[in-house]
């Protein structure tokens, strides 16, 4: 999709259409009010006759309006004017979307950013709009023979802006939505490979191929025999039940001097988890090659950093491994010595997300970071929390908690705070280990990241628990390509 950004009238757009708002009850937007002054009242009399309400999710397309250069204008309801929020905006902008790309305007001018939202100005309406664009026209049809094509697609968006002196301002904020929206279309697309495709062997061929598009990203690939060189006793329990080798992806950005420490971003990267020994249900078990969007969502972050070539370094880390019932998989009751030195009683082999993700946070110490941040699909206990709408976050370092939680706010990628209390430690006891590997049935989200917890001593440290936010289950089933905004909010705040 093409973007750009310019200040003009509506009424005077050489173009397929212009999109324009209508509020309810029957109530025009400040450019729909200079296209009915255009067209003497082409638009009041349409309202009148109850043509469009203007509530949210309404469109209506119109042709040859007199008055105006476009051949059409899009009518779009934007619902209450004082009930507009930062979700119904998304909701606006994917509606136009939709009927646009099946209308057949191959190319069209947006002014849905003269919309009032609150706290908001135009370069965050930009931003916006472009993300729910290319959010809304996302495909993964890459394995279909035969696809379902668009006579006329959606190929070009004008975004007007109420000025020419904000245009700079625009212009920037359009480079960084489109880089992280090629960020979030990486991960999902890894994300919706199925897990015959998409193994530990190939993430680690992608990771190298990003090293070669861009100048400052550097690849690192550590295999088994270079994983139990370094005692990472956890992880390498983990593949052992599959035929897939697992691997240890490293991508290291480098924006910025060499003195300065570096971000680490740490997904977690279950190509495909069959739950080992303590299997999953067969219902829906398909979407468990979804169980390494955390690793996914830090592939796009990587991309969109070095597209944007942000002035910082940082770091991404990526375990990957299957978890499958094999004769030579985990056991329950089986203890197994992590890279620090402790050791772990496995009560339940589908808890194994945690058994890959403590020892790439002990190998991240080498880096002395300034902050750690692990992004993992971990408990479905998290969803029974929070739902689908927000991810978790807990964390060891409180302004790292509020700057996730600042983000998440400011790119409509939001998350909650869950307790990480001393408190909940003692459900990991175990009579035979340092310590479990699940806390019991209360609090599931919490006592994974308790566990997490005692691996992230040495430094800042935040969980993001993506299980309910990472893909959509039903008819709409695929990867989200959450959190990549709010990781990428979250460097450029930083920056």
């Amino acid at each position: 999709m093409e973007f750009n950004v310019k200040s003009g009238n509506p009424e005077k757009q050489r173009t397929a259409c212009v999109v324009v708002g209508i509020f309810e009850p029957r109530r025009l937007s400040q450019s729909a009010e200079q296209i009915d002054k255009a067209s003497d009242g082409f638009l009041s009399n349409l309202i009148r006759r109850g043509d469009i309400e203007g509530k949210l999710g309404q469109s209506l397309l119109l042709y040859n309006v007199p008055g105006t250069l476009s051949d059409r204008v899009l009518l779009v309801g934007c619902g209450r004017e004082r009930e507009l929020s930062i979700q119904k905006y998304a909701t606006i902008i994917s509606t136009a979307t939709k009927a646009l790309n099946e209308g057949g305007s191959m190319e069209a001018v947006f002014y849905l950013t003269d919309i009032n939202i609150k706290g908001q100005d135009s370069a965050w309406k930009v931003s916006q709009l472009i993300l729910t664009v290319e959010d809304t026209l996302y495909r993964f049809d890459q394995l279909k023979s035969a696809k379902d094509d668009f006579r006329r697609p959606l190929r070009k968006i004008i975004i007007s802006i109420p000025s020419r002196r904000e245009l700079s301002e625009c212009e920037e904020a359009l480079r960084t939505a489109q880089a992280i929206s090629n960020g979030v279309s990486t991960a999902k697309d890894l994300s919706n490979l199925p897990g015959n495709i998409c193994t530990p062997t190939y993430l680690a061929g992608q990771a190298t191929m990003l090293d070669k598009l861009h100048e400052k990203l550097t690849t690192t690939i550590l295999e088994e025999a270079d994983m139990e060189d370094l005692s990472m006793g956890s992880l390498l329990s983990v593949s052992r039940g599959s035929r897939q080798p697992a691997k240890l992806i490293v991508m290291e950005y480098k924006g910025a001097d060499s003195s300065q420490s570096p971000v680490v971003f740490v997904g977690k990267g279950l190509t495909f988890d069959a739950g080992g020994i303590s299997i999953k249900p067969a219902a829906a078990m398909d979407e468990m090659k979804y169980d390494m969007c955390g690793g996914a969502s830090v592939f796009g972050a990587m991309q969109a950093c070095a597209e944007l070539n942000l002035p910082l370094n940082v770091i991404g880390v990526v375990p990957s491994s299957e978890n499958m019932p094999d004769g030579d998989a985990n056991k329950p009751g089986d203890v197994v010595t992590s890279m620090s030195g402790q050791t772990i009683e496995i009560l339940n082999t589908d808890a194994e997300g945690r058994l890959i993700l403590c020892d790439a946070l002990t190998y991240c110490e080498r880096f002395e970071p300034a902050v750690t941040i692990d992004i993992a699909t971990l408990t479905g206990a998290c969803i029974v929390a929070l739902g689908h709408h927000a991810q978790a976050v807990l964390s060891n370092h409180n302004p790292l908690t509020h700057e996730l939680l600042n983000a998440g706010k400011q790119i409509n990628d939001r998350a909650w705070e869950l307790p990480l209390w001393d408190d909940y430690q003692c459900q990991l006891d175990s009579n035979f280990a340092d310590m479990a590997n699940i806390g019991g049935k209360g609090a599931g989200t919490i006592t994974a990241a308790c566990f997490l917890s005692r691996y992230t001593k040495k430094f800042k440290w935040a969980h993001l628990d993506i299980a309910g936010t990472a893909w959509k289950s039903g008819k709409e089933k695929g990867a989200t390509g959450r959190p990549v905004p709010m990781l990428m909010q979250f460097l450029i705040n930083r920056v």
